[in-house]
C-alpha cells in the first residue's frame, strides 16, 4: 500500500493553536504528516529553532504518524528528499490565498510531482497567527485561547510574566 507522506512547513514562531488545528486535521487525510521548521539565516525569531522543535514536539506528542524535522533551503527539494509528494498549507483569509498561491505554483514549476493542498483553518482561529500572539504576550496579555500550555510557559518566560 502506498504511504500518503505532507509536509506542513513554517517557522512556527511559536506554534499556536491554529497550527495544531491543520496538523491534527492533516493526520486525518494523510498516513504520515512532517511538520518542518524552516531555518532562515536572514529571519531572527523570539524562539531559537531548537526552542520551537521542543515546544512542538511537547505539544503534539508521540504520535508514530507525526514528525518534527527542520529544513534549509528550497522547500521542494526538502519535500522530494523525504519522500513526500504533498505541501500542506494553512489558509485564513483570502489574503493568505494570493501569496500561498503564487509560491504552490513557483513550487509546482519547480518539481512538477510536488502538489500543494490548502487547507481552511477552523473558525476559531481564523485571526490567529504568531505574531499575534507574540505581541499579546509582550503587553502581556492572555494567551491562553491562542497556544498551548508548553508555548504559554515558554512566551511568559521569554517576555516575563508581570501581574
Amino acid at each position: 500500500m502506498k504511504k500518503h507522506i505532507a509536509v506542513y512547513p513554517g517557522s512556527f514562531d511559536p506554534i499556536t493553536n491554529g497550527h495544531l488545528d491543520i496538523i491534527h486535521r492533516g493526520l486525518e487525510v494523510f498516513d504520515r504528516l512532517i511538520v518542518a521548521v524552516a531555518r532562515n539565516s536572514e529571519k531572527s525569531g523570539v524562539f531559537t529553532i531548537e526552542e520551537r522543535l521542543e515546544m512542538i514536539r511537547e505539544t503534539v506528542g508521540d504520535d508514530p504518524r507525526l514528525e518534527v524535522d527542520t529544513f534549509e533551503g528550497l522547500l521542494v527539494n526538502y519535500v522530494v528528499g523525504r519522500g513526500a509528494r504533498v505541501i500542506l498549507r494553512g489558509l485564513r483569509a483570502v489574503s493568505d490565498f494570493e501569496y500561498e498561491f503564487q509560491i504552490a505554483q513557483m513550487n509546482h514549476t519547480v518539481e512538477e510531482q510536488v502538489e500543494t493542498l490548502f487547507m481552511m483553518t477552523s473558525v476559531p482561529y481564523g485571526y490567529l497567527s504568531s505574531s499575534i500572539v507574540k505581541e499579546v504576550a509582550s503587553l502581556n496579555g492572555p494567551i491562553d485561547t491562542f497556544v498551548p500550555d508548553p508555548v504559554k510557559r515558554a512566551l511568559e518566560k521569554k517576555f516575563g510574566k508581570r501581574s
